[in-house]
């Protein structure tokens, strides 16, 4: 069996709307999940994340579990409906309680939590007002990172902001087999700007609140050409583009990867086609993602 480095933490994650349950209790306000769920048709036998695993009422059981699985780090989700139901103003105070108990139990048991700020679970009515297709979504975003910050992060040094962006733009917007259902196609490529641009104002919050680290969770899968030729290499290079660099490149290189396979052009083009203004209206944390 390989090695692994000093400190290297053997963890389990999960998501707050697939473990939860809880929907109705101590003012938490739907998600989009709540509302594509009872949509019919949309979720097969109709179930729900009404109850779930009932982590909500089971979390010290859960805990325990993990203390005598040796787990030592413990990614979980916060519910941005539970903390902040409309998706604006303050915090509900106890929506942020039960993660401090939560990060409370996991500390004294050894367990390292890792908060993951959204997975998926957009409060429905931010999606009302345009969801992440709209700019504003992500000032609300960063908000809501400061809420939870403030209350967690004199406990919890590492962070992840969003949970596979590309699976909320893809298969969220573009497709629709994911909540909220807009089957938009290339029309949903703006929501991966203001996903991104949603990255780097919360970023700034959870730093200006105390948390030491903090990521991002993309999810990348190789791309091989089935064949050698032009036209099975380009798809290949256009599905790499697509689901490898797009949350990448404007991370790490601090600019968009060419898109021209989707129509929307190279370089200034691209960032163009990402973002649904005018460029004069950026300030420097859009441009630091390259636009």
């Amino acid at each position: 069996m390989p090695r692994f480095p000093a400190g290297f933490a053997w963890g389990v994650a999960t998501a707050a709307y697939q473990i939860e349950g809880a929907v109705r209790e101590d003012g938490r306000g739907d998600s989009i999940w709540d509302t594509f769920c009872r949509k019919p048709g949309a979720i097969r036998d109709g179930h729900t994340g009404d109850i779930a695993a009932d982590h909500y009422h089971r979390w010290p059981e859960d805990v325990a579990l993990m203390s005598r699985l040796g787990i030592s780090a413990y990614r979980f989700s916060i519910a941005w409906p539970r903390v902040q139901p409309p998706g604006s103003g303050p915090a509900n105070g106890r929506g942020l309680d039960f993660y401090d108990r939560l990060t409370d139990a996991l500390l004294a048991s050894g367990i390292t939590p890792v908060p993951t700020l959204f997975h998926w679970d957009l409060p429905q009515p931010l999606e009302d007002t345009g969801g992440w297709l709209a700019r504003d979504t992500a000032y609300r975003f960063a908000e809501y990172a400061a809420l939870a910050a403030g209350r967690l992060a004199d406990r919890i040094p590492l962070w992840i902001t969003l949970n596979e962006p590309i699976v909320v733009m893809a298969y969220g917007y573009a497709l629709g087999i994911h909540a909220p259902g807009r089957a938009l196609m290339m029309g949903a490529l703006p929501a991966a700007h203001h996903l991104l641009l949603g990255h780097g104002l919360a970023c700034a919050a959870l730093r200006s609140a105390g948390a030491r680290q903090v990521g991002i969770t993309n999810n990348y899968s190789p791309a091989w050409p089935a064949s050698d030729s032009p036209p099975d290499v380009a798809a290949a290079a256009a599905y790499d583009i697509l689901h490898n660099r797009l949350f990448t490149d404007p991370v790490l290189l601090g600019a968009y990867p060419g898109l021209s396979a989707f129509g929307a052009g190279d370089g200034p083009a691209a960032a163009g086609a990402l973002r649904p203004r005018p460029a004069a209206g950026l300030d420097h944390r859009e441009r630091l993602l390259g636009g």
